[in-house]
């Protein structure tokens, strides 16, 4: 019975220990099996990172490409509008020339006709129009004509149209 006693006694001394021993590497293999879990899962999260890094990256690229394009069709359009705007421009005063040359010849007719009337007669027919017509007229006759049909008119409505006459610009010669 001292035998059994004392491999009791021997193996609580050495066994002791040995049960720490275990207790703490499996402790230690357990965190360590907890770490390489924890290292795959943030490698996984890593790897999902980058492949999300990378499409954001694409689709940017994508995008920028796409701005750029739209920009050069709304350059190419600006032009477009640009060069339809000179031509309007050019077009207007075509057009304008055309219609100073109408009036002009309108108004050479008219003041022919006029000058060709006698004087009475051009008086009348010009003390029936408003002031401002009458001065336009006669700014294109010649000034010894006006001189005649503004001694045939009504002196009140001579005075007007004489001062409408001295509103109008001279002409530049």
């Amino acid at each position: 019975m001292k035998i059994i006693w004392s491999l009791v006694l021997i193996s609580g001394l050495y066994g002791a220990p040995a049960t720490k021993s275990y207790e703490c590497t499996k402790i230690f293999e357990d965190r360590k099996n907890e770490l390489l879990l924890e290292l795959e899962r943030i490698d996984e999260q890593k790897q999902s990172l980058d492949s999300l890094k990378r499409a954001t990256e694409d689709l940017l690229r994508k995008k920028e490409a796409l701005v750029k394009g739209k920009d050069t069709k709304v350059d190419q359009k600006l032009n477009e509008i640009r060069a339809k705007e000179a031509s309007v421009k050019k077009i207007l005063e075509e057009n304008k020339k055309i219609l100073d040359q109408i009036k002009q010849l309108k108004s050479d007719k008219v003041s022919q006709t006029f000058s060709k009337m006698k004087p009475s007669a051009s008086a009348q027919i010009l003390s029936q129009m408003p002031s401002a017509d009458a001065a336009d007229i006669m700014s294109t006759l010649n000034s010894k004509v006006v001189g005649q049909i503004l001694a045939k008119m009504d002196p009140k409505k001579g005075s007007e149209i004489t001062e409408q006459l001295r509103k109008i610009p001279e002409p530049p010669k």
